[in-house]
């Protein structure tokens, strides 16, 4: 009996509560005498046909057509990431393709009616949300991995280097704007506004791209990975600053209007500074070790995230910034970065930030470039960018002192724009600054200078290639090495004539 007393209780509790619940229900019916009830089932249809039904607005449901369009994103995403890396290509050009062999210029135009499936107009919205999402917390890890304390020690020439990549191409691309503004700045928008942004859209260097490629390509710990890595992080901050700049002036319409902007932001900054960085050291001094960090902790610093994105969203000059900063005045240690990084790079890097490539590619209209004088104006672009930003470098490294292989690599480094620069041409397009036709060419400038940077270093190495040292053929006598160890002076010796005698007798030669 006692075998089957677990079989026994489960059986009496299904049937007895079963009982009570289609005894409830039966009666509950009556009670809807006089009520209209929400559901009225259709007789006259099918079951096939109510299932059809069913299962077609389970397929259109909004949560059900975002986790669709993320799996796809994600897949798509990692294929085209994989295909460049088999190329020695970063895996950021192949994600920025993957958004836009999704977006209209390739999966729009050829399967209309599946791209209308997967991305309906009404679910761009929650694209849009979950990739700015993606972009703040990426930009937390941007200024997490911006280590200040190694900028100030090799602050001096990477600050030379780093202003002349922005003066360069910032300057040639407000004479570029002079020419292509009449034609292709939309019809409300001033020439100072489009001005600036074509102008910090030729300066910016993709700083996580360009860690990468130094990374793959060994040189990390050279005199070149160390110079260019802490030119593309002055180069960060200043472009950011600047942007800063750009977005309150647009925003305000005018230099004066933005002031007040622009006071408000340096108040902010300095209140990030000298107030909630002293805050943050101390508690990454409490708090050293992973075992150490709580939940609490950890949600001290993401508050201090957001609220740092939500200011600044608010004053006006784009919550990125906010995220931005938020990274740079964490805890030096570079442990408890470490930590937070991996807590972070992961969420953001692999499931947030496809988001925003394909967002970036549903905007991006390549069609639109339907004549031969388009594409030569994004020719003109292309040329603009690099001419503006790897010169600049290559000028500026050489003055300081740098080789000319060294000069013409971080030249070629800092011309690398990546996914900052669709940062860049997001926010100037949301600010309605850019045309659907200058963002298109823009993208093709960002797709282009990132995708030339390997094969720029490769060129460079050939024409420049390493000395090494010379072998030469081993002599007979020099053949063998042998290394002794000994402690006092005359049994040194010993093992001298010992060694002498060994290979006397081995090589029919003396040592």
């Amino acid at each position: 009996m006692k075998k089957y007393r677990s079989l026994i209780f489960y059986i009496v509790t299904i049937l007895g509560f079963s009982g009570i619940i289609y005894w409830v229900m039966g009666n509950g019916a009556g009670l809807e005498d006089g009520k209209m009830t929400g559901f009225v089932p259709q007789l006259t249809a099918s079951t096939w046909d109510q299932f059809k039904d069913a299962y077609h607005h389970n397929l259109t449901n909004p949560l059900a057509i975002l986790l669709l369009q993320i799996l796809t994103i994600i897949l798509v995403a990692r294929i085209f990431g994989w295909l460049c890396k088999k190329i020695r290509q970063p895996t950021v050009i192949g994600e920025i393709m993957a958004g836009i062999f999704l977006g209209p210029s390739f999966v729009g135009m050829y399967l209309p009616e599946f791209s209308g499936f997967l991305f309906p107009v009404k679910s761009l919205p929650n694209l849009q949300f979950l990739s700015q999402i993606g972009l703040i917390l990426f930009m937390y890890v941007v200024g997490m991995e911006l280590d200040l304390k190694y900028l100030r020690n090799k602050a001096k020439d990477a600050i030379v280097v780093s202003h002349a990549s922005i003066i360069f191409p910032f300057t040639l691309g407000i004479g570029l704007a002079y020419y292509t503004y009449t034609t292709y700045a939309p019809e409300n928008i001033n020439f100072l506004s489009f001005a600036l942004f074509m102008g910090i859209a030729m300066s910016i260097t993709a700083f996580p791209v360009l860690a990468r490629i130094v990374q793959e390509r060994g040189l990390t710990k050279t005199k070149l990975g160390s110079i260019v890595i802490t030119c593309a992080a002055a180069d960060d901050i200043t472009a950011w600053c600047i942007l800063a700049a750009v977005i309150a002036i647009v925003k305000a319409g005018s230099v004066t209007s933005a002031l007040f902007t622009i006071l408000m932001a340096v108040a902010y900054v300095v209140i990030m500074l000298n107030v909630v960085q002293p805050f943050l050291k101390r508690m990454g001094d409490k708090y050293a070790s992973k075992e150490m960090i709580s939940k609490p902790v950890v949600a001290i610093f993401f508050l201090t995230l957001l609220s740092s994105a939500y200011i600044t969203e608010v004053i006006g000059i784009h919550a990125l910034f906010g995220a931005f900063m938020a990274g740079v005045i964490m805890p030096a240690r570079s442990n408890f970065r470490s930590i937070f990084i991996e807590k972070v790079e992961d969420v953001s890097l692999v499931l947030l930030l496809p988001l925003f490539f394909v967002f970036t590619g549903l905007r991006t209209q390549i069609n639109l470039l339907n004549d031969g004088n388009m594409w030569w104006v994004c020719v003109a672009i292309i040329a603009v960018a690099v001419t503006g930003k790897f010169f600049g470098s290559m000028v500026a490294a050489r003055f300081v002192g740098q080789s000319w292989k060294d000069s013409f690599s971080i030249g070629a480094l800092m011309n690398t724009r990546g996914l900052m620069e669709l940062i860049v041409l997001n926010i100037g397009y949301d600010l309605g600054v850019l045309s659907p036709s200058i963002f298109a060419m823009l993208v093709i400038m960002a797709l282009v200078t990132t995708f030339m940077t390997g094969p720029a270093l490769d060129i460079i190495n050939k024409i420049w290639p390493e000395k090494k040292p010379a072998t030469g053929v081993p002599d007979k006598k020099r053949l063998y090495n042998i290394l002794l160890t000994f402690r006092l002076p005359a049994k040194g010796v010993r093992l001298l004539r010992l060694a002498n005698n060994f290979v006397a007798k081995s090589m029919g030669n003396s040592m």
